[in-house]
């Protein structure tokens, strides 16, 4: 099954409702499809978090799959500690794991960015 991860700016009340939604799904015997995210108020928050630099390690770690930080350091030309704070600052999201071996990877598969244009 493929994996996605919806990162979106929304607002604490879109999410609210999603939980909402799926939980009176749940009560009445429904399936729910599930769906994992992580939402920003605004796109500057997105922005602060999926840098450039975060992107690429991001790209790198799902094209060659689990590796220690180090090695990751190294195959982007980028120093030990830079590489470390970004993988950690990835995590906090959700978006790099980490597992029981120590290697850090991307689990998904697919990640779906929507940023709505309305007021």
């Amino acid at each position: 099954m493929k994996r996605v991860l919806h990162v979106e700016v929304s607002m604490l009340e879109d999410a609210l409702s999603r939980f909402g939604n799926a939980l009176e799904r749940t009560i009445h015997g429904e399936k729910c499809e599930l769906y994992e995210g992580v939402g920003f108020e605004t796109v500057a928050e997105l922005l602060a978090v999926l840098t450039p630099a975060r992107w690429r390690l991001i790209a790198v770690l799902r094209r060659d799959g689990a590796c220690r930080i180090a090695d990751l350091a190294r195959q982007l030309g980028r120093g030990y500690k830079n590489v470390h704070s970004d993988v950690m600052a990835l995590m906090e999201f959700g978006i790099v794991e980490r597992g029981t071996n120590g290697l850090v990877s991307v689990p998904w598969d697919e990640i779906d960015v929507r940023v709505p244009l309305a007021a």
